[in-house]
């Protein structure tokens, strides 16, 4: 694939951040917290995760279709050890609706276990193979 050239060059950037919903912050601050997610900051409805270099804000706002349709795509090496881990944290129920699903080959070719955090979140812990993708054409 080759790029096009741009029209006007853009001013630096530096970062690129995405807001993610919770329905309960504090839950939900709790529950990446415990998946391993380091908090750089915290004020008023809003904090900064950060896992492998890679940011997020979760913010004290909520809106059922956009929790349940946002996603997280993360890379790892092994999605059995997340599986294991996310079971763990979810245990016991102090996370409401957050749960985890074994591990399964997609027919992209990647390992993936599927986590929901207590909101609806859909996270992606996405062991890659060297099997290739399964043609659907």
């Amino acid at each position: 694939m080759t790029s096009q050239p741009s029209l006007l060059d853009p001013p630096a950037a530096q970062d690129v951040s995405v807001f993610v919903p919770s329905r309960e912050f504090d839950c939900s601050l709790d529950f990446y917290r415990q998946l391993g997610w380091h908090l750089n900051w915290r004020a008023e409805g809003l904090a900064e995760l950060e896992l492998a270099g890679n940011r997020f804000l979760l913010q004290d706002y909520y809106a059922k279709k956009w929790a349940q349709n946002f996603m997280f795509y993360i890379r790892v090496d092994s999605a059995e050890a997340w599986f294991h881990h996310a079971t763990k944290v979810v245990e016991g129920g102090r996370f409401g609706d957050a749960r985890a699903a074994p591990p399964k080959r997609q027919s992209h070719g990647d390992i993936v276990t599927f986590v929901w955090d207590p909101c609806g979140v859909l996270l992606h812990f996405a062991q890659s193979t060297d099997e290739p993708a399964e043609d659907h054409a």
